[in-house]
């Protein structure tokens, strides 16, 4: 099919959830204020001119049937090649239920999966559907729980290295007088040149992050600090930013989930470098939004996480910094897809000959994780 051909209407949109338990030390992982047990990713199919394309998001199982009930009414019968207009029509369709959040998160899920269709459909592949500036996606290695072991957590980081990934990144802020040790443990293992982060999950207070940020830089020669406090204190980070040592950057934005979450980072100078989720801040569409803006402010923007997706969405994206390759996604998306990319030189890279996302599901393997929809019939 050609960019040329008539509209092509969605057709039926599909929502299955699996829920997967992490890997960690005693079936847990923690980070500086929580602590889990599995991961839930809500799959999203939408079906039109006789192709699939999928998307997901990493949530609540509930949000399987906030998107059956609330959103795919809104896409069926629409344009599967125009995926930013239902995006728009998702979003002021669940103005009453709620935008931010969950509401966010499902809106996600199903414009990624309009998204990979329309490329599916054009057969091509979703990073050269999108206006790419780049072909290829820098990654830094992420995990470093607080509850890991030091061999664990030092062969964890120093093995991505190892695969040659420049950059890690670790957990802190749970019980501070403990990350010194696994900062030195860490910096021992990677090297000297590899480029050492710090996430603290919004664990610190403004003062203990101000105390930490100039020991972090000084001691482990630490460059990036992620959410050392909340990323709703934008006072607290911007007074964070402004103590730090000039080559220590304070990122924040995971949590952005419509445009003004990011807007309010930005016109409070809380932030060094912008991050941006695909599967919460309303999907493709979302991501493209947020890199105008990152564009026209003059400040990077890095992807956090669902490297199967931000590989290809965040080649869209001027000013670029790098993707989050975390742990629990890297490996949930192992499990579930086939056509997951693994970093070569450091970076993502989407292949050109794999129309949309490139992934197929693999359902056998699937199934055994399953906690929402019905194995579809082949």
């Amino acid at each position: 099919m050609t960019p040329s051909s008539t509209s092509v209407p969605v057709d039926r949109v599909d929502v299955h959830a699996f829920t997967v338990p992490t890997d960690g030390p005693d079936g847990v992982e923690e980070d500086g204020m929580l602590r889990w047990d599995s991961t839930t990713m809500v799959l999203v199919l939408v079906h039109g001119g006789g192709l699939t394309g999928l998307g997901y998001t990493y949530g609540e199982p509930s949000l399987a049937r906030f998107v059956e009930d609330k959103l795919a009414p809104v896409v069926c019968g629409r344009d599967a090649f125009a995926p930013a207009a239902s995006c728009h029509a998702m979003f002021t369709a669940i103005r009453n239920a709620g935008r931010p959040g969950l509401g966010a998160m499902a809106v996600s899920a199903v414009d990624i999966a309009l998204w990979d269709l329309s490329a599916r459909l054009l057969d091509v592949s979703l990073a050269l559907r999108l206006p790419a500036f780049h072909d290829r996606v820098p990654v830094y290695g992420s995990g470093g729980f607080t509850n890991y072991p030091p061999a664990r957590l030092t062969d964890q980081l120093a093995g991505w290295v190892e695969q040659g990934i420049p950059r890690v990144k670790l957990k802190t802020g749970r019980s501070p007088d403990e990350d010194p040790r696994r900062l030195t443990e860490v910096r021992r293992a990677v090297g000297d040149e590899a480029e050492l982060f710090t996430d603290a999950n919004g664990a610190l207070t403004v003062k203990q992050a101000q105390y930490w940020a100039a020991r972090y830089h000084e001691e482990w020669d630490v460059r990036w600090f992620e959410e050392p406090v909340s990323s709703a204190d934008l006072e607290g980070l911007r007074r964070v930013r402004d103590r730090a040592p000039a080559r220590l950057e304070v990122a924040a934005g995971e949590y952005g989930f419509v445009l003004r979450d990011f807007t309010n980072l930005l016109d409070h100078a809380s932030v060094d470098c912008l991050q941006a989720d695909v599967t919460r801040c309303g999907g493709i569409t979302g991501v493209l939004s947020v890199a105008g803006l990152a564009s026209a402010r003059q400040i990077d923007l890095s992807a956090h996480c669902a490297p199967a997706v931000s590989a290809h969405a965040f080649c869209a994206v001027e000013r670029l910094r790098h993707l989050e390759y975390f742990h629990d996604h890297t490996r949930i998306e192992s499990l579930l897809f086939d056509g997951v990319l693994t970093p070569k030189d450091g970076a993502l890279h989407p292949d050109p000959d794999r129309p949309g996302l490139g992934l197929a599901v693999k359902w056998p393997d699937a199934e055994p994780y399953r906690v929402h929809g019905t194995i579809p019939a082949h």
